[in-house]
């Protein structure tokens, strides 16, 4: 896009003006000499203009493999380390081969194609100053026009034959422009997030409630199947249940990252819609800890800083003492300068989830939820940050999801979800006899039940 705005967009301008003076002058020399000349134009452009759509389409799929190439190379680079854990070095450069060879054959058949439209350009454009030439010639042996004007005209074809072969490799080079201009236009044309009208500033110190929710992230498959539950302000609701139950989902929707469509049951806090509160809002009274934490290529300090405004060093070393990550700080060289590389390559998987449970912490929100955000810590840890969140969030109303039946023990009341329902609620103490999923977790991890990790459980 920029190499067509910067060079090619100007040299339309510039070809537009010398065929609009080369036909004034042609025109008021020889008006059926003009004619013949531009004859075979209509032509050249109708054959260009057939030809772009060809190579627009032939570009688009370059352009996406281009794109499944780089998604490759930026994966194995990322994911190094499970690369080589596993030996794995040899089938993922075959895989890139492979793609590479597909994407340079789609380069090679495009030089075909494009070589083929400026070749057969280059003949047309070549019968026109031929057909000028002879006929021309006939003209001046007739007596029809002068020898010096014969001479002039062609000149002046010249000027009018050169941008119109121009004008052609402008629309190929304006058809790989295009194909750029659509990729950027299916961003910025994206619909963005926006509130509806009159949406408020809410308290966000009432109770959590959800009704009646359904949910799915496409049309027909539902993976929250009427849910209803009521989380009392200042409460821990924890959250158990097996991969693919909908217990991220429901989070997502709680913080409006997916929005809940009229018709499918409603999220409120404080007996308000969350769809009636202002997004920012809603998020600002919100930290979320998600179940993947991801870290920016900068320093933990300012990792743990990116939700507040313009903190401090102070409030940084408090946010990482809750989270239990001052320990492990303390260890590197730099401290809180430490850079911790993309994604937070340099951390291992219990400080990237510290970290970002750091993070939250600056937000000092009303309400907190950890998805699966304690499962890469020792128990000990685990106990430690959970009292943290205790001491610090004690009005707060925390959500824990977890698989970890020790993280849930403290929580004022535990649902379990299964296959997008709710098959069980109660108090950790209530669930431990009830007879069902958590009594069967519960057991099984304290070791109360043989035979549990044999059958995956």
């Amino acid at each position: 896009m920029r190499t067509f705005v910067a060079e090619q967009l100007t040299a339309v301008f510039r070809i537009v003006i010398l065929i609009a003076m080369s036909l004034y002058f042609m025109i008021s020399m020889n008006v059926g000499m003009t004619a013949i000349a531009t004859a075979p134009i209509p032509f050249i452009l109708a054959y260009s203009i057939i030809f772009r759509k060809e190579m627009h389409e032939g570009f688009r799929r370059c352009d996406e493999e281009e794109g499944r190439v780089s998604s490759a190379v930026q994966e194995n680079l990322t994911g190094v380390r499970v690369v080589r854990a596993f030996a794995n070095e040899g089938r993922e450069r075959d895989r890139f081969e492979k793609l590479n060879e597909k994407y340079t054959g789609m380069w090679v058949h495009m030089g075909h194609v494009i070589g083929k439209f400026f070749s057969t350009q280059d003949v047309l454009c070549g019968l026109q100053i031929l057909l000028v030439t002879v006929f021309g010639a006939v003209f001046a042996v007739q007596g029809r026009m002068t020898s010096g004007e014969y001479v002039a005209f062609v000149a002046y074809n010249g000027m009018l034959s050169f941008p119109i072969r121009r004008l052609g490799r402008m629309l190929s080079e304006m058809a790989k422009a295009g194909v750029s201009m659509d990729r950027l236009a299916y961003v910025m044309n994206s619909e963005p997030e926006h509130d509806r009208p009159g949406a408020v500033d809410a308290d966000m110190t009432g109770d959590i409630r959800f009704e009646n929710v359904r949910f799915g992230y496409e049309e027909g498959h539902e993976i929250i199947k009427g849910v209803d539950f009521t989380v009392p302000h200042g409460t821990t609701l924890g959250i158990l249940g097996s991969t693919g139950s909908g217990k991220s989902t429901l989070m997502l929707l709680l913080d409006k990252l997916y929005e809940l469509p009229e018709g499918q049951g409603r999220i409120t806090v404080g007996g308000v819609d969350i769809r009636d509160i202002r997004t920012e809002h809603l998020r600002r009274n919100i930290a979320m800890v998600l179940q993947e934490p991801y870290l920016f290529s900068r320093s933990i300090a300012d990792n743990i800083a990116m939700a507040g405004d313009h903190m401090d060093l102070a409030e940084v070393e408090k946010a990482a003492q809750a989270a239990c990550l001052t320990e492990a700080i303390d260890g590197f060289r730099e401290g809180f300068n430490t850079f911790v590389g993309e994604r937070g390559v340099t951390l291992s998987g219990g400080q990237k989830q510290r970290t970002a449970i750091a993070r939250a912490l600056t937000q000092d929100a009303p309400i907190m939820v950890l998805d699966d955000s304690l499962s890469a810590v020792d128990n000990q840890t685990d106990a430690k940050i959970r009292a943290s969140l205790e001491e610090r969030f004690g009005t707060a109303t925390i959500i824990i999801i977890s698989h970890r039946i020790t993280t849930l023990s403290k929580a004022d009341q535990v649902i379990v979800l299964e296959d997008g329902r709710i098959t069980e609620r109660g108090t950790p103490e209530e669930l431990k006899t009830a007879g069902g999923v958590y009594q069967k977790i519960y057991e099984i991890q304290l070791g109360l039940r043989e035979g549990g990790a044999a059958h995956g459980e």
